[in-house]
């Protein structure tokens, strides 16, 4: 570590920059008085790293533990620091644009409530969501009223929609639990604990909705007028989110680049759990966001961290966040190729020296090992040829077996123990882990894979990492904890009827529905749609009706919003039906609800 230049304050004067004022005290509470973000309680940062964090990450979680409103450029803010991403507000002539309005609408509330405390009262006349993940829209309803009910102008990138609802509904409850791990959301905020997740804090913990936008950007070069602001946009997909787009203020002189460029190497396939990002593709935006804006740019901001100002910087900053992504995909298969697995080239793969040294390029959030996995992953799929590992025992089944061979799991614990002396932690949870999952009430091994794990975490430079570590500490030694933040449920204004029968589809229990056969026809009469659905063989599936096909069961007419009541057992009020309502009992009997609160470090 001590060839990173720890001496260039750069960084921290560009944190700094342009503040107008701090939220005091920068906590935030939803209508009961729940605390839902706390950045106050990151003070104890305010000092040199301790020996439980690592320098380059304590750094990290410094500066983006700065908050208030900075102003970026003539007629351009931002709040950092009230949630795990930023909202930037641009003025127009009649009001304010809001672009990314947090996780949740209470830190979304608090946020704007700051920006017109010093700015004045500024009507929001326009909102733009950069991309599909929620601490980008979250918080909409803490910046328009539910609904909508104004039309105001909501602007994101083609496909936005079915990819937000993709990612936090189909497996959201899965990708929900991992996020506990992934963002530290349980850890306690220490120098032991969490101190960050190097793209932010953490996550707000408020009230998650989604107000579906009303302007698709289409295509690259579209420029749009909002409250008589030039906007050019640039889409992105397949970058940091399959829905995103940067833009361009021409008269402002200043790029918006989401959350394709930030200060730290990125997720190609993040923790939680998404679709694998196209490393390629990422590169080329990149390039292409230089060709297209650099000349007219005095400062690029994005959806996390701080500002680069001035072009020469903004190009270099650009440059080697495209050269990293590039870098990592073209080796990763170049090693492929010469008949490497992933978790070997993650091994292998060193980043150029100016890569290597760069603030900007270092594995906060992303990191080369795991990046490196997920592009061998998106080409080559999970199995790495190897027959030996085409149909291997599940990890409680492999575990027994092999903690069996190796003479029980008191001669394991033995071993691990010498390996942890020996300074091989990563051997030792490994010998651990099985322990664990042969004997989940070894309380021994479970304590010494919690220690072990504690060690791994408070090492380690990456955030996620880290939380990952330290929360299967916590989860081994204190039990699992509920999720503080439910996203999916706040999804539901956004969901077409497809997003919802998809839903549906996804909990029915398939051996359970075996035998059921049944059709169910639905007529919404506020959106005029019509819908056929069956179930057999334990499958649910649906089309548009366009005419009347044979018999049904039951046919159902409602409003799109009586059918999540409907679903959910609330009773058939405001429901006119004709055939066997038995059937939609039947139906509502084979759908199970997903576990929020699943095992993840033991079986």
């Amino acid at each position: 570590m001590t060839d990173l230049p720890f001496t260039d304050r750069t960084d921290f004067e560009n944190a700094g920059r342009g503040r107008v004022a701090s939220l005091e005290p920068c906590v935030v509470k939803d209508a009961t008085g729940r605390v839902v973000w706390d950045n106050d309680v990151f003070a104890f940062l305010d000092g040199p790293a301790p020996e439980t964090a690592h320098p380059s990450l304590w750094r990290q979680s410094q500066l983006c533990a700065e908050q208030g409103l900075f102003e970026v450029a003539e007629g351009i803010y931002q709040v950092r620091g009230l949630d795990l991403s930023n909202m930037t507000l641009v003025e127009g002539d009649e009001g304010v644009i809001v672009i990314d309005p947090l996780v949740s609408a209470e830190t979304a509330a608090a946020a704007l409530a700051l920006y017109r405390e010093h700015r004045g009262e500024r009507l929001v006349t326009s909102m733009i969501y950069t991309h599909s993940h929620v601490d980008h829209f979250g918080g909409a309803e803490g910046v328009i009223p539910a609904g909508n009910p104004d039309g105001t102008p909501i602007l994101a990138p083609a496909g936005f929609l079915e990819h937000a609802v993709a990612e936090n509904v189909y497996a959201g409850t899965a990708m929900g639990r991992r996020g506990i791990y992934h963002t530290g959301v349980l850890l306690p905020r220490s120098p032991e604990g969490m101190i960050g997740t190097g793209l932010g804090q953490t996550a707000s913990s408020g009230k998650v909705g989604l107000i579906p936008p009303n302007r698709d950007i289409t295509h690259t070069g579209q420029e749009e007028t909002v409250d008589g602001v030039r906007i050019v946009f640039q889409l992105t997909p397949g970058t940091e989110a399959p829905a995103e787009m940067n833009f361009h203020f021409p008269q402002r002189r200043a790029l918006c680049m989401a959350e394709n460029a930030t200060h730290n190497l990125h997720n190609l396939l993040t923790l939680r759990g998404a679709l694998v990002r196209d490393a390629r593709v990422w590169a080329r935006y990149l390039d292409e966001a230089i060709e297209l804006f650099a000349d007219g740019t005095d400062v690029a901001f994005a959806s996390h961290h701080w500002p680069t100002w001035g072009r020469e910087d903004i190009v270099a900053f650009l440059s080697g966040q495209r050269d990293l992504y590039a870098y990592l995909h073209d080796q990763t298969l170049r090693l492929t190729n010469q008949g490497h697995t992933g978790t070997e080239i993650a091994e292998m793969i060193e980043l150029p020296p100016a890569l290597e040294h760069a603030w900007h390029a270092r594995g906060y959030y992303g990191s080369v090992s795991h990046n490196v996995k997920a592009i061998y992953q998106r080409y080559m799929g999970w199995f790495d040829g190897n027959p030996a590992h085409l149909w291997q025992h599940p990890p409680a089944a492999e575990a027994e077996r092999y903690v069996a061979c190796m003479g029980g799991a008191s001669k394991v614990l033995a071993l691990a123990r010498d390996y942890v002396e020996q300074g091989d932690l990563r051997f030792a949870v490994t010998l651990l882990d099985h322990v664990v999952f042969a004997d989940p009430v070894n309380e021994h091994a479970k304590a010494a894979l919690a220690d072990v794990y504690q060690r791994l975490g408070q090492g380690a430079e990456n955030g996620t990492w880290r939380n990952f570590y330290l929360t299967g500490a916590m989860e081994l030694r204190e039990g699992i904890k509920p999720n503080p933040m439910s996203i999916a449920g706040g999804m539901a204004a956004g969901l077409s009827t497809e997003q919802v029968f998809d839903s549906m589809a996804i909990r029915v229990n398939g051996p359970k529905a075996w035998d059921e056969h049944l059709t169910i026809d639905w007529d919404f009469t506020d959106t005029g749609e019509k819908y056929r659905m069956t179930l057999t063989n334990g499958v649910l599936t649906h089309r548009p009706r366009t005419r009347q096909q044979g018999e049904v069961d039951l046919s159902l007419t409602l409003t799109r919003a009586r059918l999540f009541g409907l679903l959910e057992g609330g009773g058939t009020e405001g429901v006119s039906h004709s055939g066997d309502l038995g059937a939609l009992r039947r139906l509502t009997g084979v759908l199970e609800k997903p576990d929020e609160n699943f095992p993840i470090v033991t079986p």
